[in-house]
C-alpha cells in the first residue's frame, strides 16, 4: 500500500483506500486501529466505507475487476430494459403463433 504526497495534503491511491477499508471491516480490529497503524484520521477511514458502499464516480470505480462507474451502470440500465422489451415481444409472438396455428384457413 503506497500513499502519494501532494502540496500539503495526503492524496492516497485507490488501492490504498480500498486496502484500509478492509482491513478496518475485520471483526477483530476497529477502524481506529487501522487508522493508527496506517497514520491517518479515524474519519478517513469512515469516509471511504460510505464511498465505497456508494461506490461514487470517481472513487473505487472497480471492484474485483468489475467496471462500477456511471457509465457502465447507465448500459446495463439501457441494456436491461431492451432485454425487457425483447422479452415482451417474444411473448407475444408466441402467443400470435399458438392463436394462428389453431386456427383453419
Amino acid at each position: 500500500m503506497t500513499k502519494k504526497k501532494k502540496n500539503k495534503y495526503n492524496h492516497y491511491t485507490e488501492d490504498f483506500r480500498r486496502e484500509a477499508v478492509r482491513r478496518s471491516e475485520d471483526p477483530n480490529t476497529s477502524a481506529v486501529e487501522v487508522a493508527k497503524e496506517l497514520g491517518i484520521h479515524p474519519g478517513q477511514i469512515y469516509n471511504w466505507r460510505r464511498q465505497y458502499k456508494r461506490l461514487s464516480e470517481k472513487q473505487f470505480n472497480s471492484l474485483n475487476g468489475v467496471d462500477y462507474s456511471m457509465e457502465e451502470s447507465e448500459e446495463i440500465r439501457k441494456l436491461k430494459r431492451q432485454l425487457a422489451d425483447l422479452k415482451e415481444e417474444n411473448e407475444f409472438l408466441k402467443k400470435a403463433t399458438a392463436y394462428f396455428s389453431k386456427e383453419k384457413w
